[in-house]
């Protein structure tokens, strides 16, 4: 019999040399034109794995203990606060956060932040245009990037931290001295424009619907403005709109500098050089009267729908489907119940019918198990929890086909309703658990610690330890999940539905439902 041992690796087939081995040595018969070996054999014994090996020198064990990496932050004399954590490695990542977003667009076009999002990182008063901005990135190994959310601007950065210097400067520029040419602003209204027709193609409708269930929760007004730009105000928004609105935003005390992989004293050396001792380009706009808007989000709760066809899938055999979320009021992240509230979020999970199996992916929550294992016409369930400083929202994505909306509505309420009753301890368990790896998972990467010690910096003026928040979820007990569950229900529910809404439920016949929830079936309604 022949046999042949073949080893693939980079590209390159490694092929071992043929033997043969004969039917006998197969055999259980022994051999006997080969050489017997004396049954007398001595074997040496092993050194036991319990004891070091003889003739080795006595190791030397380091007496240092790992306190883990800590957050300094400094305020500066203008009120800039500077935030950095100092990690091994030979890049960084350095940006700047803004206490600006689309909640504080009341007084101005919705849909400025959006417009930020595509002029950032474009000509400055020291770079002329953009290519020589991106070329001073790219001697270090940079790159940039702009996002934009309800509550916060993030400017950020990532290079060699050789470049640190350079890279604060190219911060400092961006934020504090833009251009905003007339043709940088017509190719902003071109993205935006583009981006609007886009989301109208597309068969997600996660990102719209995420700005109806929060128009519907806190109407025209704070968290309720919309994120994306509304058609209407592309044309509207131009240089002078935004240099008024930034003028007013991007003050220091609404600012954080934050860095990863930095030493502390050099980064507020350049941002001190930087941000504070070179002139902005706000005096020589004229001082506004548009001041921000300080006014606490108030929830309402309502619904806000639209009637339409959701575009399909190319080449794809999925039907049309229709889109309805439902929430409630939930807490700000400042708030005692914040944590619990995540574990909850994180119990209720969901996701896709489609999704792939595995760690991490929470094939166990109650919408994987209640729902989508056991209604196949159903094609998304998934769970949220938006937190902000004043308020949050807690709701619940679903789709299936136009036909099925209305049971699709009467299933997702009953989940709702059902979170503040019967807890396993094995179900908050694994809430628990999954909830710390995924913390801790997500903070391996350098732009997210970035991102938290920013937000957390800006919001408290400190940052708590990921330690804090593992022994804090660790502390949710049942009694904390049935709770916040019964708080989210105390509220008045947010609708928003997009698609064929021929069979939606009322907003009257939502609320009525969870405020009296009918019985709980018998055994044998599993056959009816």
């Amino acid at each position: 019999m022949a046999l042949r041992l073949r080893l693939t690796a980079a590209g390159r087939s490694i092929k071992f040399n043929e033997f043969k081995l004969s039917k006998r040595q197969f055999s259980r018969e022994p051999d006997k034109s080969t050489v017997n070996i004396p049954s007398t054999e001595i074997v040496t014994p092993l050194p036991p794995l319990t004891e070091p090996m003889p003739g080795l020198p006595t190791p030397i064990y380091s007496t240092s203990k790992f306190e883990g990496n800590t957050t300094e932050v400094t305020t500066l004399s203008n009120g800039l606060k500077v935030a950095s954590e100092k990690r091994f490695g030979q890049f960084c990542t350095v940006g700047v956060v803004v206490d600006s977003g689309s909640r504080y667009e009341v007084a101005h076009p919705s849909g400025i932040s959006h417009f930020l999002e595509k002029l950032a990182f474009g000509q400055t008063q020291k770079y002329g245009d953009k290519i020589k901005l991106l070329s001073a990135l790219e001697k270090h190994g940079g790159i940039c990037d702009c996002q934009s959310s309800r509550d916060a601007l993030m400017y950020a950065t990532s290079a060699d931290t050789r470049g640190l210097s350079t890279i604060t400067q190219v911060l400092a520029e961006v934020v504090l001295r833009p251009i905003l040419s007339n043709e940088e602003v017509e190719m902003a209204q071109q993205a935006v424009a583009f981006d609007l027709e886009t989301l109208a193609m597309r068969p997600e409708q996660e990102t719209i619907l995420i700005d109806m269930i929060h128009s519907a929760g806190y109407g025209n007004s704070t968290l309720g403005l919309p994120k994306i730009c509304p058609q209407d105000n592309v044309a509207k928004i131009d240089k002078k709109t935004i240099f008024q609105y930034i003028s007013n935003h991007f003050v220091p005390k609404r600012m954080v500098v934050a860095g990863v992989g930095v030493e502390h004293g050099a980064l507020v050396e350049y941002v001190q050089k930087y941000f504070v001792d070179s002139p902005s380009a706000w005096p020589e706009v004229k001082p506004s009267a548009l001041s921000p808007d300080l006014s606490k989000a108030k929830y309402a709760g309502g619904i806000v729908h639209e009637d339409c066809e959701v575009p399909l899938y190319p080449g794809s055999d999925l039907p049309e489907l229709s889109h309805v979320v439902i929430g409630f009021e939930s807490c700000s992240h400042q708030d005692d119940d914040f944590i619990a509230m995540c574990v909850l979020n994180m119990m209720m999970g969901g996701g896709g019918s489609f999704s792939a199996g595995g760690p991490g992916k929470g094939m166990y929550t109650r919408l994987y198990t209640n729902v989508l294992n056991r209604y196949h016409w159903m094609y998304n369930a998934t769970a949220y929890n938006h937190a902000y400083a004043d308020s949050g929202l807690f709701c619940i994505h679903a789709s299936s086909p136009p036909p099925r909306l209305g049971d699709t509505v009467d299933i997702i309420v009953k989940e709702l309703v059902a979170m503040s009753g019967h807890c396993p301890d094995i179900e908050l368990k694994r809430a628990k658990t999954q909830l710390q790896s995924m913390l801790l998972m997500n903070l391996e990467a350098r732009p997210v610690v970035f991102e938290d010690i920013a937000r957390q910096v800006l919001a408290t003026g400190m940052r708590r330890s990921p330690t804090y928040f593992i022994e804090a979820i660790e502390s949710v007990t049942v009694d904390d999940v049935r709770r916040v569950a019964q708080r989210l229900l105390s509220t008045s529910p947010s609708v928003a539905a997009r698609g064929r809404l021929g069979t939606m439920r009322s907003l009257q016949k939502i609320q009525d439902t969870i405020s009296n929830p009918p019985p709980a079936p018998g055994r044998l309604s599993l056959f009816r």
